[in-house]
């Protein structure tokens, strides 16, 4: 069975009110995880169809979770090395990388930002609904959760606003790790 991880280390980098109500819901992707694991067991026909698909919905909403909390810190560290050589590599300059992530970000709708690293090619991608648009195979490096829960209370409808906090809180240490 899944534990949740504990990320109150976060709190502070936006409000704790907006963190709390994230940490709980991410809490209940793990507890649905845990109790689809268990419904799963001796089901077969239409029901088993069902928990099957959404299974995904939970694993994925508890893993992305996971890593969006793991890439952010109170005490950010800077970009360099390897990551940074990569991106600029493969998005022409930071700048560009990252005017191409906030863009992605400020997409209508809901989902998430990932950057990708599939053997060193990396790719910005959206993944809708948890379940829906992941490259197979490919290492998440950088998370972004764009769902309203991660803004609307601190940033109203500026989501623009939160992406650039969000940047200011990436812990680019924890994500050249991924790398």
């Amino acid at each position: 069975m899944y534990e949740p991880k504990n990320f109150d280390n976060l709190l502070g980098i936006f409000s704790d009110v907006l963190l709390k109500n994230h940490f709980s819901l991410y809490q209940g992707y793990v507890s649905n995880t845990n109790k689809l694991l268990d419904e799963l067991k001796g089901k077969e026909g239409p029901a088993f169809a069902e928990l099957k698909r959404r299974f995904g919905w939970e694993f994925d909403g508890m893993r992305l979770h996971e890593l969006y909390f793991g890439n952010m810190s109170k005490n950010p560290k800077k970009l360099n090395g390897k990551l940074l050589k990569q991106i600029e590599k493969d998005f022409g300059s930071y700048g560009a990388w990252e005017k191409d992530f906030k863009a992605t970000g400020a997409m209508r709708g809901i989902g998430w930002v990932v950057l990708y690293n599939d053997n060193n090619k990396l790719f910005n991608c959206w993944i809708n609904e948890h379940d829906a648009g992941h490259l197979a195979g490919c290492t998440p490096l950088l998370v972004m959760d764009v769902f309203e829960h991660a803004y609307l209370t601190d940033f109203g409808s500026k989501k623009a606003d939160y992406i650039e906090a969000f940047f200011k809180a990436i812990d680019w240490d924890a994500v050249s790790k991924r790398f």
